[in-house]
């Protein structure tokens, strides 16, 4: 998959996809609700695997029943990329299935 940096309005066109994910400066982002803490750790094991198959990582942050998610390629200089929007899918697909919202 394509490591180029997206232009702006790439970025903006690929978010429009995306309920929830939200651009915040160099990164992509969305934090998802659950309705426990056992759910919100399921979501960031899942995540972890979407992440392995992908050879794509973003920074995951657990709290209570939340699970934030940021994701930029580092091998872009820090860019936003399509690998970006495909973990973000990939993500969103999966989190249905643990209750997030």
């Amino acid at each position: 998959m394509p490591t180029e940096p997206l232009s702006q309005k790439e970025i903006e066109d690929r978010l429009r996809e995306l309920p929830g994910w939200s651009q915040e400066g160099d990164r992509i982002a969305r934090t998802y609700r659950l309705g426990s803490h056992f759910a919100a750790t399921a979501l960031v094991v899942h995540i972890a695997q979407i992440q392995e198959e992908l050879n794509h990582h973003s920074d995951l942050l657990l709290g209570y029943n939340t699970v934030n998610l940021t994701v930029n390629t580092h091998a872009a200089g820090g860019a936003i990329t399509e690998r970006d929007f495909e973990l973000a899918h990939r993500v969103e697909g999966a989190a249905p299935g643990h209750g997030a919202s």
